[in-house]
């Protein structure tokens, strides 16, 4: 009896084992993206396909992703390249602002985590939108210079860009974040942050396999 109990209870659960493991089928469009009728790159095109993913410092789902996303990263091919777009529902977001500013400062990796980390785990900053003041000081506590950092968020460059962005999340249908674009022509509508991932996979090697102009 515990032999055939054994069996019987085996013979249950592998069937679940098998649905776990079993890969997810092919990508579809209407379900896990949607092709852009006009949309946009980020970046001009460079002879790589783009990948973009429009996110928010506040938003705890991007928080989320954003070690996901760094692991995704160190395996991309040497025909993807990768950006981040800071959403800009608001034209006056201080931390899109913040954003833009580290990038000119070419500061990036070394705070753009650190600004998650902030909000989200230390709560050193919050998660409604600071004053580019209060950014600054952040920033001089991660060894920047404090004026540089507010005068680049307050720039005609950087004002530029937030202006940049409200188009290119209007041609691409940004509605929330983490948004992926690949390539500006198919948005992620894909369920998980990790799906999103296997859909982003997926229209690269979609994109990879078309003829070259």
């Amino acid at each position: 009896m515990p032999r055939l109990f054994a069996w019987l209870l085996l013979s249950l659960l592998l069937p679940l084992t098998a649905c776990a493991q079993a890969p997810a089928g092919p990508v579809q469009a209407g379900r896990d993206y949607e092709v852009l009728p006009q949309g946009q790159r980020w970046q001009p095109a460079n002879g790589k396909i783009e990948v973009a993913e429009v996110f928010a410092y506040t938003c705890h789902h991007c928080a989320d992703f954003q070690p996901m996303v760094d692991a995704w990263k160190k395996k991309l091919p040497a025909d993807v390249a990768f950006t981040y777009v800071p959403v800009a529902f608001d034209p006056e977001d201080s931390y899109a602002l913040a954003y833009f500013a580290a990038e000119s400062a070419k500061a990036l990796p070394k705070v753009h985590n650190a600004l998650f980390d902030a909000i989200h785990k230390d709560g050193t900053l919050p998660r409604n939108s600071p004053t580019v003041d209060e950014l600054g000081t952040w920033f001089a506590q991660k060894g920047l210079n404090q004026s540089r950092m507010v005068a680049l968020m307050q720039s005609k460059e950087t004002a530029a860009k937030m202006s940049r962005v409200r188009g290119f999340m209007k041609a691409n249908g940004v509605k929330g974040t983490p948004t992926m674009v690949v390539n500006g022509k198919y948005v992620v509508r894909g369920g998980s942050l990790a799906d999103r991932l296997r859909i982003v996979d997926a229209l690269v090697a979609m994109e990879r396999a078309k003829p070259k102009p």
